[in-house]
């Protein structure tokens, strides 16, 4: 790879050992994919709960940590994905303590480092969004396919070592989504029905996502010329795609900023689309249903809930209970979690009987293990995300709208 001057001494160690080992780190990841050299990045974004760290993972940071803050201070804006514990909240949902002595022992560790404990996948909706052209190390599935995709900003998926690099460096290599030549469309879809509700396009970025072959290739969705989709539409839509297929972007024509029209969206002639028909659709959704109505607990969650999402929810369980047989939560970030206590929709939504949770995600919190504490193994949720990944932690996941998601919290049984 070609380095510059300042890359040159950064890898001579003339800033530190700390520079100098995560400039190496990322020149292997840059030889492996062929990168000529490094763009500058302006923000990092490190997925980095404790059930992905471990002990381990855990030691290395406060190791690090423990060093100057002149070598170890990170060089560039640098935010968190949720985080695997809510300090307020664990007793209530029977978080096991160690875990949450652990995450705060992370945490402290990010906190001397200069890193923004924004805990959060729905950054580009509550702190300063990434903008079209802007070079980014950001991790989490939703916030890469967001930024490439809806704002225009590069990135590729940065596992969270090579993202605490970046931010340590201000660089990452060079290849993949930061290149012309690989943000191109190669895939075409028609849509045969607009999708009505965030389940809706979760759905739809589900059997996209579903249909990719690698990571590399960069679907375009026709068909969706109703009424223009929202941040939250296009949240589901990319996070879903992203968790089916590890998709780091989309386009919709008209609607995303590089797809103004078909036709500059792909090299040369479009190929020939693939109809998603109503039948596949609802067969997604079937596949997600259950074969009695048995419910332990609903969740939202995967991604985080936004402020538009709060006032929906809290709107949905006004003047309702949640039944005692299930419990019902919903997971957001500090932020809104704040604005959410002074504008009244927690109290709404907590004097349900629903549990408003700061900071975290269902699936980055030992959700298996909170199954085991709860005894909860029926999932309700209205995520298409979070339908895929948490079979994988021994729950059964049930697919639908928010607003049956309540009824069936309110009934205590899937309704």
């Amino acid at each position: 790879m070609r380095l510059t001057d300042y890359e040159q001494a950064m890898l001579a160690g003339e800033f530190g050992e700390p520079r100098r080992r995560a400039l190496s780190q990322q020149i292997e990841i840059g030889n492996f994919f062929d990168a000529e050299d490094f763009v500058e990045v302006a923000q990092a974004h490190i997925m980095a709960d404790t059930e992905s760290l471990g002990e381990a993972g855990v030691v290395f940071l406060e190791e690090l940590a423990a060093g100057s803050k002149e070598e170890t201070c990170v060089l560039i804006p640098t935010i968190t994905d949720p985080r695997g514990a809510d300090f307020q909240a664990y007793e209530r949902i029977n978080h096991d303590p160690a875990y949450v002595a652990l995450e705060r022992r992370a945490v402290d560790a990010f906190r001397a480092l200069g890193i923004l404990m924004t805990d959060t996948c729905i950054n580009y909706q509550t702190v300063m969004a990434p903008v079209r052209g802007e070079h980014l190390a950001m991790g989490d599935t939703g916030v890469v396919i967001y930024s490439n995709s809806v704002l225009g900003a590069r990135t590729n998926y940065e596992g969270g070592p090579s993202a605490l690099a970046s931010a340590m460096t201000g660089r990452t290599a060079r290849y993949g989504f930061h290149l012309d030549q690989h943000r191109r469309g190669t895939t075409r879809f028609v849509v045969s029905r607009q999708p009505e509700d965030w389940c809706d396009w979760g759905i739809l970025g589900g059997i996209v996502g579903r249909a990719m072959g690698s990571y590399f290739e960069v679907p375009v969705i026709e068909g969706l010329e109703g009424t223009a989709p929202t941040s939250d539409d296009l949240k589901h839509f990319g996070a879903a795609m992203a968790s089916f297929g590890s998709s780091a972007l989309f386009h919709i024509p008209g609607v995303t900023p590089e797809a103004p029209n078909l036709e500059s969206v792909f090299e040369g002639a479009s190929p020939e689309p693939t109809v998603i028909e109503d039948t596949v659709i609802d067969a997604f959704k079937q596949s997600y249903g259950a074969s009695d109505d048995r419910l332990d607990v609903v969740v939202f969650a995967a991604p985080q809930l936004s402020l538009m999402e709060l006032q929906r929810l809290a709107g949905l369980l006004d003047g309702k209970q949640v039944n005692d047989a299930v419990t019902l939560l919903a997971a957001t970030n500090p932020e809104n979690k704040f604005a959410a206590d002074r504008m009244g929709l927690t109290g709404t939504i907590e004097q349900a009987g629903g549990i408003l949770l700061e900071g975290v995600c269902f699936y980055q919190m030992h959700a298996r293990e909170l199954g085991e504490a709860n005894g909860w193994t029926r999932l309700m949720t209205n995520s298409a995300k979070l339908s895929n990944i948490i079979g994988g932690y021994g729950y059964e996941p049930v697919l639908a709208d928010m607003k049956r998601c309540v009824e069936s919290a309110v009934a205590g049984r899937i309704v």
